[in-house]
Formats: C-alpha cells, structure tokens, sequence
C-alpha cells in the first residue's frame, strides 16, 4: 500500500507536502533530490529501509529533522494507526 502525498505550497524555493500513511503503508524507494526537512505531525515509528538495512525510527510530533539531497530509503508506517508529516524540501 502506498503512502499518499497532498502538495501545500510550491515556489520557486521551496516545496511544502503532507505525507499520509495508513498502517503498513510506505513510499516506496525513493532518492530524495532536494535537502529536506521533516515536520512529524503524529508521534510514533516509521520503518526506513535503506543500503543500511532496516530499523524504526521513534519521531515525536513536532520534533522536526533535516537531512541533504541524494538520500536514499524507502519509509514505512510502522504505527497501528495514521501517520502523518510535513516535508520541506529547498530548492
């Protein structure tokens, strides 16, 4: 099952989505081409897979995070219930 996205705001600095994801849901792998941060909406675990392996990752709501351009992974709802969050990405 896939995560679903709901673009908010794009200019030509910045783009602003909300990431839904039932429980199980993922992205999909994915290479990210911007620097971004992520603003947890919910508090819980997400599953990321990537050439490192396989861990959860505990995100509190509001606690926001950074990484660069060219990360690589693939995120899952590892919650019995909605996760939620804003990705910010910089153009």
């Amino acid at each position: 099952m896939k995560a679903t996205s709901h673009p908010q705001v794009e200019t030509e600095r910045v783009i602003v989505t909300e990431w839904r994801f039932v429980p199980g849901a993922e992205t999909g792998h994915h290479v990210h081409a911007y620097d971004y941060v992520i603003v947890p909406l919910i508090t819980g675990r997400l599953r990321i897979e990537d050439a490192n392996g396989v861990r959860d990752v505990p995100l509190q709501a509001g606690a926001s995070y950074a990484r660069p351009k060219g990360v690589a992974h693939n995120v899952i709802n590892a919650n019995a219930y909605e996760f939620r969050f804003l990705e910010i990405e910089l153009k």
